[in-house]
C-alpha cells in the first residue's frame, strides 16, 4: 500500500466531515437559527469562557472548521489537499492547547508527535499545490 493512502483515507473522511458540517451551518442559517453549537440537537448552551480549556479546544475547533470550508473545485486532489491543510492545522492548534494545558506526560509526548507529523505533511501539501500554480 502506497504511504499516503492512509494519509488520503483519512483525509477524505476529515475534509467530507468538515464539508458536513459547513453545510449544517448554512442550513441552520437559511432556517434563521440563532442557537450556538453548543446547544445543537437539544442541548443547553455550555459556558466555555469559565474554562479556559474548553474555551481554546472551542476556538480551535471553530477556526478549523470555518477554514475548511473552501470554495470546491471539482479536482478531488485539489480540493482535498486545500481541505487538508486546515484540518493538519487544527490538529497542530490542538497539540498546542494541550502542551499548555496538559500535564499527562505521555499525551504531551503524543502532542509533540502530533505537531512535528502534522508540520510535515503540510508542508508537503503546500509543495503539491505550489508545483500546480495554486
Amino acid at each position: 500500500m502506497n504511504k499516503l493512502t492512509p494519509i488520503f483515507i483519512a483525509g477524505a473522511l476529515a475534509v467530507a466531515g468538515g464539508l458536513a458540517y459547513a453545510q449544517s451551518q448554512i442550513g441552520e442559517q437559511e432556517q434563521g437559527a440563532t442557537m450556538k453549537r453548543s446547544e445543537h440537537a437539544g442541548h443547553g448552551a455550555s459556558t466555555p469562557s469559565d474554562n479556559p480549556v474548553i474555551r481554546a479546544y472551542q476556538d480551535v475547533s471553530d477556526k478549523m472548521h470555518a477554514d475548511m470550508a473552501i470554495e470546491l473545485t471539482g479536482d478531488a486532489d485539489e480540493d482535498f489537499m486545500r481541505g487538508m491543510i486546515p484540518h493538519h492545522q487544527g490538529a497542530i492548534d490542538m497539540a498546542r492547547v494541550v502542551l499548555e494545558h496538559g500535564t499527562d506526560p505521555e499525551v504531551r509526548k503524543l502532542a509533540e508527535g502530533v505537531i512535528a507529523a502534522q508540520e510535515g505533511e503540510i508542508a508537503m501539501m503546500r509543495e503539491w499545490l505550489a508545483k500546480r500554480g495554486q
